[in-house]
């Protein structure tokens, strides 16, 4: 606190604003004094004048009264005019100083000394006065517990209607018959005064802060500024900083004073410049290589260091230099500087070291001799080459390539790198062995397209590199068992090189598993289809054995028999044969195990078929089927003998839901019904199966495709016909989904249209 004061003490501006201070703060006290007393006066003058004129008002609002000597009226306006807050006595003395009429009814008829503060106005001599002044006339009474109050006494004189009047009688001579006397309280008055006053103080304070302000921006802007301008560009070109310019704004002396300095620091400026210019060459040289230089003398010790160096280490003069490189406390063991020192010649290594970030820093050195004038070498120079990114760089190389190999080895399933033109393996992983039985090294270099079947070559590598995923391709592995994978190839970079990043699944055994659940699906929905099948074999059977023994009867009876007629038997014979046999076939058909393959097909002649296999039993069950096929359907892509298999189960589970429903319930002709509705939209064949059973909960429609779910009762149902049915219609890009009916279960089979020039195609070749 000390120090600032004996600043601000030191300064120009603060004696300035002092001095200038207190001389307007000695005016505005003497001006503030003078006003004060002056509107003091001013309003006691207003106060007086106003009394002075309700004792005129009251006088001649009395003078009728008195003429009449009127006592009553007198007293009743005096008393009127009494309530008024200010006023706070009137009275009316006569020429002996008695109180005739006053506002206070117990002073009437008082009579009061000549001595008395009323009467002392005009008795203070012998002589009593009868012309006086206002300001002889104006009293101040002091009262101790209240305000001030003002008393004025003004004469009663002794006019002409008074000497002639009839009601009473004066002497012309009596010049005064008495006199009004009227007391007003100064509260208000001291009031106004007082807030007058408190208003002047305030005011005279803000002006003095005001101005004072002013003043001390005037003198900071026009005084203290420039000065404190002035004493920084001294300092600056004290210390060799002669292009700071002083910025002083004015055309005063203070103005000129710094265009002075400004011409000196410039005068010299150029003359340092001139002396310094070959040394700030070479120190600019020194310090914008973008390399680590040092000096070392003979002893290892550091004479120089460009800012470079400085700025990753911490290194100080007369440091040894394997101290400041390395923080070593002897002598490197391979060192390019004692070299240098011993033959004279540059010489070349690689180093480490911490820099002062507690970073490893790496660095290739060359050293330099530096000889005096007889050729001795006296010192050596060092210029390192920061190389700490590119071993960053070639760490982080190897750490990612281990990291890489890491993973890519460890991938469960096989991976393979490509050359994009010729889709050899440039690169697989551990994984290929477990699964193909080859050894990497055995695949390295070879076609990934040897994997696959010779006649399947051009089909794989058409699609290797068009599609991004080959579902069930079929490949063979070291032995030559058959594989079956889905491949997923990826177009990525290898080495600088364009690639395929190619993964397969091996899908073999699940393949397997799926073959043997539709195998026993179809086994099921067999049993299922024997009562109908039995029927159908059942009707060829009996016209055969009926032409047969019809013929063999004439035979017997050696009886003639129309050529027409035997042909008619044979025909009959010959069809019911033929009947029972397609009847057989297509049995095998659903029971053999067949492959996955996807042709055109028209799923209404599908559906049709998978009707009359069961059309005997819904019959028997007086189950009728409605159909509803708009005409000339689009043909689909798919495999019929496995779409046969979705609408047998279809019809199977139909069958049992209905009669689940109405067993033993009494029913109409269309309460029993199976309806199939088949439309083509957007591109699509679009199939509702519909019955008429119990409907399938709808906390269960996201279930109803899982494997083994059912919500038929134990030992009625395996659960596996609607997953079958689901995995068949995706295999054939179709959709499979429960809607909602009010009727019973819906079902909504979606296919997508084939198109004209789009080929069969046999997943499992």
């Amino acid at each position: 606190m000390g120090k600032l004061f004996n600043t601000l003490k030191e300064r120009l501006a603060t004696k300035l604003i002092v001095s200038v201070g207190i001389v307007l703060a000695l005016s505005l006290t003497a001006w503030t004094v003078f006003n004060i007393h002056h509107q003091r006066d001013k309003l006691t003058h207003n106060v007086t004048k106003n009394i002075d004129r309700l004792s005129t008002t009251i006088k001649l609002g009395t003078r009728y009264a008195m003429m009449l000597n009127s006592r009553p009226d007198i007293t009743q306006i005096i008393n009127n005019i009494a309530q008024q807050k200010e006023i706070k006595a009137i009275r009316i003395y006569n020429k002996k100083g008695e109180i005739k009429f006053s506002s206070k009814s117990g002073e009437i008829n008082r009579k009061t000394e000549i001595t008395d503060a009323a009467c002392r106005i005009c008795h203070r001599t012998d002589a009593p006065q009868q012309h006086l002044q206002l300001t002889q006339r104006t009293r101040m009474l002091k009262n101790t517990d209240g305000p001030r109050m003002m008393g004025i006494v003004s004469p009663i004189r002794n006019e002409r209607d008074c000497t002639t009047a009839g009601c009473h009688f004066h002497r012309e001579d009596q010049t005064v018959l008495g006199v009004l006397d009227v007391v007003v309280s100064l509260e208000n008055t001291d009031k106004f005064i007082s807030m007058l006053e408190e208003y002047t103080i305030g005011f005279t304070i803000a002006l003095f802060l005001a101005i004072s302000l002013i003043l001390w921006l005037l003198v900071l802007r026009f005084v203290n500024q420039p000065i404190q301008k002035l004493i920084e560009g001294t300092r600056l070109i004290s210390k060799g900083d002669y292009y700071a310019k002083v910025h002083i704004n004015q055309s005063d002396e203070m103005g000129r004073l710094g265009q002075a300095i400004n011409q000196m620091a410039d005068g010299i400026g150029r003359k340092q410049e001139e002396l310094n210019k070959q040394k700030q060459e070479y120190q600019k040289l020194f310090e914008q290589v973008p390399c680590f230089i040092t000096v070392v003398d003979r002893s290892f010790h550091l004479t120089q260091f460009n800012r470079e160096f400085a700025e990753h280490f911490e290194p100080k003069y007369n440091d040894y230099c394997f101290f400041a490189y390395k923080g070593r406390q002897e002598k490197c063991e391979y060192c390019p500087v004692e070299k240098t020192f011993a033959d004279g010649k540059p010489h070349f290594a690689e180093e480490s070291g911490i820099d002062k970030y507690g970073e490893t820093k790496h660095w290739i050195v060359r050293t330099t001799p530096i000889t005096n004038d007889k050729g001795e070498v006296i010192a050596a120079m060092e210029m390192c080459l920061d190389i700490t990114p590119r071993k960053r760089l070639e760490e982080q190389l190897k750490t990612s390539e281990a990291k890489y190999y890491a993973i890519f080895n460890n991938i469960p399933n096989p991976v393979f790198v490509l050359d994009d033109n010729t889709l050899e393996i440039l690169d697989c992983n551990e994984s290929v062995e477990n699964v193909y039985g080859y050894a990497k090294s055995e695949l390295i270099s070879r076609p990934f397209t040897d994997l696959f079947y010779e006649n399947e070559v051009d089909y794989y590598r058409e699609q290797i590199v068009t599609s991004p995923v080959i579902n069930k391709a079929k490949q063979f592995d070291k032995n030559g068992n058959r594989l079956y994978v889905n491949i997923r190839v990826s177009p990525s970079e290898f080495a600088g090189f364009k690639v395929y990043l190619l993964t397969t699944s091996d899908i073999t055994k699940r393949l397997e598993t799926e073959q043997q659940l539709v195998q026993a699906s179809k086994m099921a929905t067999l049993g299922e289809m024997a009562t109908g099948i039995a029927h159908e074999l059942n009707q060829p059977l009996s016209v055969i054995k009926t032409a047969s023994g019809f013929l063999i009867k004439k035979q017997q009876q050696g009886a003639w028999l129309a050529d027409k007629v035997f042909e008619s038997m044979l025909e009959k014979i010959d069809s019911n044969i033929d009947r029972a046999t397609k009847i057989i076939n297509h049995m095998r058909d659903i029971a053999r195990k067949s492959e996955l393959q996807l042709t055109a097909v028209d799923i209404c002649n599908v559906m049709t078929k998978a009707h009359e296999i069961f059309q005997q039993q819904l019959k028997l069950r007086e189950i009728s089927v409605e159909w509803d096929i708009q005409e000339n359907l689009p043909l689909i892509k798919g495999d019929p003998d496995r779409l046969e298999q979705v609408f047998i189960n279809l019809f199977v589970n139909a069958r049992d839901a209905i009669e689940e429903k109405w067993a033993g319930a009494e029913y109409t002709k269309d309460d029993k019904k199976i309806h199939i509705h088949a439309r083509a939209e957007d591109h699509s064949v679009i199939i509702e199966f519909c019955d008429t059973g119990p409907g399938i909960p709808r906390k269960l429609a996201d279930r109803i495709f899982e494997p083994f779910f059912t919500t038929k009762e134990a030992g009625k149902g395996t659960g596996l016909g609607l997953s079958i049915s689901y995995g068949i219609i995706r295999d054939c890009g179709g959709e499979i989904s429960v809607g909602e009916s009010p009727a019973g279960a819906l079902f909504i089979l979606k296919f997508p249209v084939r198109q004209e020039n789009e080929e069969a195609t046999d997943f499992n070749r």
